[in-house]
């Protein structure tokens, strides 16, 4: 027979506990002596349009942390549902946590019901369940799909606002491209040329945001189905490594090191028992 030592159960959802640690954390050493670590700044273009036959929904791939481009081919681009796609900006953790709930919901109702969701039905999902953390979710939401209504464009922001557009952009390159879409848009407009639309507004962000970059993706969704390119446009900026930067143990020397003892006490804890059998 096996014991396992756990402190409770798993919660379900997001939990926001560290939050609450990292402040008895800091009253506990002292002021000044440990900082909590503070929100990176985050850099994104998406962008959303409503044309004739569907959606076409568009996104950067570069994922930033602070100054640092973390990933050059991040996918922004997400599946809910056949029907459905989201575009997300914020925190890249949120944003795809917060949409695979979303799918594994949809999923389960189309199972149980054996039909496609209705794109308000995902938006209303999506608003209740970021609403309920009052912006503690840095999720910053395009949803676009088709379903038996027609075609549908949704904006769903980090506190639960949401409104239905016929085109919008969102993300730290969205002034640049929301004045492509403005400028250019035009209702009903066909496939082809939503698609240059999207694109161009991208790129407008592009060059007016150094946390956006890299390449462009793109997702045409239809009622005979989706088409996800990507890319759907390299960058035409490239530039190959010219020297290996992996450097020895040692290189860098340890100055000082310090260790401080935490007095810790165990306020509650519960044994599961395991069967091996």
């Amino acid at each position: 027979m096996a014991f396992s030592h756990v402190f409770e159960s798993p919660i379900p959802g997001f939990n926001f506990e560290n939050s609450t640690r990292n402040i008895l954390l800091e009253n506990a050493l002292g002021e000044g002596k440990t900082k909590a670590p503070k929100p990176l700044k985050t850099g994104t273009t998406i962008a959303g349009v409503v044309c004739k036959d569907g959606v076409v929904l568009g996104a950067d791939t570069r994922a930033t942390s602070s100054e640092v481009v973390a990933d050059k081919m991040c996918a922004k681009i997400h599946y809910i549902a056949p029907n459905i796609y989201c575009c997300g900006a914020g925190t890249a953790a949120d944003t795809e946590k917060t949409t695979e709930l979303l799918s594994s919901n949809l999923t389960i109702f189309s199972m149980n019901s054996g039909r496609n969701p209705r794109v308000v039905m995902a938006a209303n999902i999506l608003q209740n369940m970021l609403f309920r953390y009052h912006g503690g979710i840095g999720a910053n939401l395009i949803l676009g799909g088709v379903d038996c209504t027609g075609s549908h464009l949704y904006t769903v922001g980090p506190y639960g606002n949401m409104d239905e557009v016929p085109y919008l952009a969102m993300g730290s390159g969205d002034l640049a491209a929301m004045g492509v879409l403005e400028d250019r848009f035009k209702p009903r407009m066909e496939q082809g040329e939503a698609k240059t639309l999207v694109c161009d507004a991208i790129h407008a962000g592009i060059m007016s945001d150094l946390g956006s970059g890299n390449n462009i993706d793109i997702c045409v969704i239809t009622s005979n189905g989706v088409d996800y390119i990507r890319p759907y446009q390299e960058s035409e900026y490239k530039d190959n490594r010219q020297e290996k930067y992996k450097y020895k143990p040692g290189t860098t020397p340890v100055l000082f090191e310090k260790v401080v003892r935490l007095e810790l006490e165990l306020v509650h804890e519960t044994i599961h028992t395991m069967g091996t059998s």
